[in-house]
């Protein structure tokens, strides 16, 4: 059965990583989907790798003007709108606070927390009028615990984890949920660029970033996009037509705490030093 037969979607940052595992997720379910994002080369060949049900459209979603845009894209193309994936991001500013730039702050802020804002204000017009939708937002586990990224990114996405169950309180009364997903340790490029590796680098090391991640969490794996995209479709889905004001923490345990294994470690260690027995 596919879950989002019929829907019509947009989903920002699209043409790659955690987006684009997204995007063939949804077509997968049965969605139609705009494929918003600004890698022209990389949306075009996804649109012809996935068919007539998707659509690519260039989209800066820190410029206000290009989120209506993207969004009468869609309702032009496949008549409708609704599911609005906001997960179009990057790393941002990297670095210790008294060195971090204050144009890095506002870049970083732009794509990853006015973005979010701009899709949001945008859908919930058409969303609110059809009395219909979903409304979800790429957030992190970094928005929620402290030292899983960078400074600013972090503020950015605690914002977009605030900012979600504000806006549910207000959507909900037109039947339309916002929620958001904390991603742990994905296996992404953007992941690799947050723990401080150079862009041309992060490009190519998806594969040994597997095998660090993989040590994160309890689930001894890295977080794949495809474990993101799961996520968004029940979100999107009418599984979830009473789910509002969420942000569901998708991160093979990570936010737990430590590790069962390490605290047995750690208490292994600690008895030796004191001569006691194992």
């Amino acid at each position: 059965m596919q879950r989002l037969a019929g829907k019509v979607a947009v989903i920002t940052g699209g043409a790659s990583g955690i987006g684009r595992g997204a995007v063939e997720k949804f077509v997968a379910e049965g969605a139609s989907v705009v494929i918003a994002d600004l890698q022209d080369d990389k949306g075009a060949r996804l649109v012809e790798a996935l068919g007539p049900k998707t659509s690519y459209i260039r989209t800066d979603v820190g410029e206000e003007s290009d989120i209506p845009a993207m969004i009468a894209h869609a309702i032009e193309k496949f008549g409708r709108l609704d599911c609005l994936f906001n997960n179009a991001g990057f790393a941002g500013v990297q670095g210790p606070i008294a060195e971090t730039p204050a144009d890095g702050f506002d870049t970083t802020m732009r794509v990853l927390f006015r973005g979010v804002f701009l899709g949001i204000k945008h859908a919930a017009r058409i969303m609110q009028a059809q009395k219909s939708g979903s409304i979800i937002s790429t957030a992190s586990v970094a928005g929620v615990g402290i030292g899983y990224g960078p400074h600013v990114y972090s503020a950015a996405k605690a914002a977009v984890i605030h900012l979600t169950k504000s806006v549910a309180m207000e959507l909900g009364e037109s039947n339309v949920r916002v929620n958001c997903i904390c991603p742990g340790g994905i296996a992404t490029p953007i992941f690799g660029r947050g723990m401080g590796l150079a862009t041309q680098v992060a490009d190519t090391t998806v594969e040994p970033m597997k095998q660090v991640l993989a040590q994160m969490q309890p689930i001894p794996r890295a977080g794949l996009p495809e474990d993101i995209a799961n996520a968004a479709v029940f979100l999107a889905s009418d599984e979830a037509s009473f789910v509002t004001g969420h942000a569901l923490v998708v991160d093979g345990g990570v936010l737990g705490g430590r590790k069962w294994s390490e605290r047995e470690a750690l208490g292994k260690m600690l008895r030796s030093m004191l001569g006691a027995p194992a």
